[in-house]
């Protein structure tokens, strides 16, 4: 087992408040209830998606729990049902949450994330949050920077949708969140396609293919 589990605890918050500017953006406010890059999900669902995942950090790490976290975050994904989901019909892939929380509009949204934010990054800087998280939704357990992880990817990847959405420069992130989200999106499209789809795609123009981590 690894010696510890905070090598994200500063990334996490940065990764946030990229989201959180991003979010606030009058040109999501201005497009809310347009379609959004994402079938099915009008801009506001996506923004709400987005800052759901800020909330989802503050809300789970204070807890502790007694189940056994997974061995790796790649196991997590392997695990995960909506990603060998085949329609974004299927039960894993409700958006019905996120359709509720748009509701609300811009403004509950920007509330509601700059809170979670704020919560999330004193549990961090304070030392405070739990080693090992549970993630109710999946019913197992995650190591901290584990869970971490996969909010990050969340939001890296949800921050470019939302951009595409309403026709903005997809945010840059610094290379203490994009590196180690890059590095698993790698790990998962070879486990899924192999390394010789991988070494086309990314070095062979005259035989790429369309690979996805998930």
């Amino acid at each position: 087992m690894r010696e510890t589990v905070d090598s994200l605890d500063a990334a996490f918050p940065i990764a946030g408040t990229i989201a959180l500017e991003l979010i606030q953006r009058t040109d999501v406010s201005d497009q809310w209830l347009r379609p959004s890059a994402l079938l099915k999900m009008s801009v506001g669902a996506l923004a709400c998606h987005l800052g759901r995942q800020i909330a989802r950090a503050a809300e789970l790490l204070p807890f502790t729990t007694d189940v056994p976290p997974l061995d790796s975050v790649d196991t997590h994904y392997d695990r995960a049902a909506w990603v060998t989901s085949s329609s974004p019909d299927d039960p894993p892939n409700d958006r019905s949450t996120d359709d509720a929380a748009a509701t609300l509009g811009a403004a509950a949204l920007k509330t509601r994330a700059t809170r979670a934010l704020e919560t999330a990054s004193a549990l961090l800087a304070g030392h405070s949050a739990s080693d090992v998280v549970l993630i109710p939704w999946q019913g197992w357990s995650l190591r901290r920077d584990d869970f971490l992880l996969t909010r990050m990817l969340e939001i890296v990847v949800h921050a470019d949708d939302l951009a595409l959405s309403v026709d903005l420069p997809t945010p840059e992130f610094p290379d203490e969140v994009f590196a180690p989200v890059r590095d698993l999106l790698v790990r998962l499209a070879v486990r899924r396609h192999g390394q010789s789809a991988l070494i086309s795609a990314l070095t062979r123009s005259e035989r790429s293919r369309v690979i996805s981590a998930f």
